[in-house]
């Protein structure tokens, strides 16, 4: 059996990469390795590997890197930790090929201890383009450290293919996330009121903000621009997913539970809600809000409106459904109204979600099968586009 090994570091990642799991779990040519990692392991932010350990999968290596501090030098240190501590764990469990997504700092560092070990990488998510982070550099140095490439939309796999890989390991799926939506059983509105325990009424909204990690000491302030527009907004609260471990996301996080503390009737916050309420909610919610990846990949597939602010998700393909503004409190609240109107309704009824493909994860299993069939050449040569 060949040996598939699936790194995870984060409660969204876990989220999307679950049907692939699943099906490597299942498929009886493969044995699955997990690894879990980041913010997985951390109190602070859930001890989310148990989301894991509940579903009913084995957690091969738990590797710990997190430092209690999200500065810059923190992140960095982070990254050391996860390029020694990975390539140890990739020493004993000798996986045949490891399948990762995204674009974070310890995929990064996991991809370096990999492609050192000569382990080949499956890579979900490459040739996108996120300007305000600095995820958009980690995103493309690990397209060059892959060997089998899965973009959600056939632009993406193009901007691949401009970076030198070669088209016959580069293949558009669409966007795992999409065919959760399509495939999980979601929870009634009733049934997320009482897993959350908060009343959402007739009128709520889905929160996330993350930090704009190529911006200096911006975080703060854009958070509270972001909180006090909210503030406005009479007959409509908030369910708002906290930051993730990037720099200044404990920094956002400080200022979300004091904004919230004094008005539990109206907000609600989570460090991870897991994956099936995340969507559950999303399904019901009137409009979702913040610059997570989320906004632009799967929610306009269930039509409802994204207000995408500021640069982080700057460059993404999207649909007719998101309503781009700038940090600043006016323009949140101008395009939130501008959502709520019969004008952006009508937008909403014939809205295509560019990411949605159908059958990924069925489809990266058979890339993957077919290429662990072959022997593998590590070598990679230079694919060169004739301009």
């Amino acid at each position: 059996m060949k040996k598939v090994c699936v790194v995870t570091g984060t409660r969204a990642e876990y989220g999307l990469l679950k049907p692939l799991i699943e099906k490597i779990n299942n498929d009886e040519d493969l044995e699955l390795q997990l690894i879990a990692t980041g913010m997985h392991l951390s109190p602070e932010f859930g001890m989310t590997y148990n989301n894991i350990i509940e579903d009913g999968y084995m957690v091969n290596e738990k590797i710990e890197i997190l430092l209690s501090s999200d500065s810059s030098v923190g992140v960095a240190k982070s990254m050391g930790l996860a390029t020694i501590s990975f390539s140890e764990a990739f020493e004993r469990l000798k996986p045949d090929m490891i399948v990762v997504l995204g674009d974070r700092f310890e995929i990064f560092a996991v991809c370096s201890a990999a492609v050192v070990a000569k382990i080949p990488i499956a890579h979900l998510h490459g040739g996108e383009t996120t300007e305000g982070a600095f995820d958009e550099a980690f995103r493309h140095s690990i397209t060059k450290m892959s060997y089998l490439h899965f973009t959600s939309t056939d632009e993406y796999k193009k901007r691949v293919i401009q970076l030198g890989e070669n088209p016959e390991r580069v293949f558009n799926v669409g966007a795992i996330g999409v065919e959760n939506i399509i495939k999980m059983k979601l929870m009634s509105k009733e049934e997320l009121e009482e897993s959350i325990g908060f009343e959402l009424g007739d009128s709520y909204s889905l929160v996330t903000f993350h930090p704009v990690t190529l911006e200096d000491s911006t975080s703060e302030n854009q958070i509270k621009e972001l909180l006090e527009a909210l503030d406005t907004i009479e007959d409509m609260k908030f369910i708002i997913t906290k930051a993730n471990s990037d720099s200044d996301g404990r920094l956002i996080n400080k200022v979300i539970d004091e904004f919230c503390i004094n008005n539990k009737d109206k907000y609600i916050s989570f460090y991870s809600m897991g994956y099936q309420r995340y969507l559950s909610a999303m399904k019901y919610c009137d409009m979702v809000i913040g610059n997570s990846s989320s906004g632009i990949i799967e929610t306009p597939s269930f039509k409802k409106p994204t207000i995408n602010i500021g640069d982080r998700q700057k460059g993404r393909t999207q649909a007719k459904s998101i309503i781009n503004c700038r940090p600043i409190k006016d323009e949140i609240i101008d395009s939130i109204k501008f959502a709520k109107s019969n004008e952006f309704k009508e937008v909403l009824s014939s809205v295509i979600n560019p990411y949605e493909n159908g059958e990924t994860s069925n489809k990266i299993m058979i890339e993957i099968k077919n290429i662990l069939n072959k022997s593998i050449d590590i070598k990679k040569a230079f694919y060169n586009i004739d301009f």
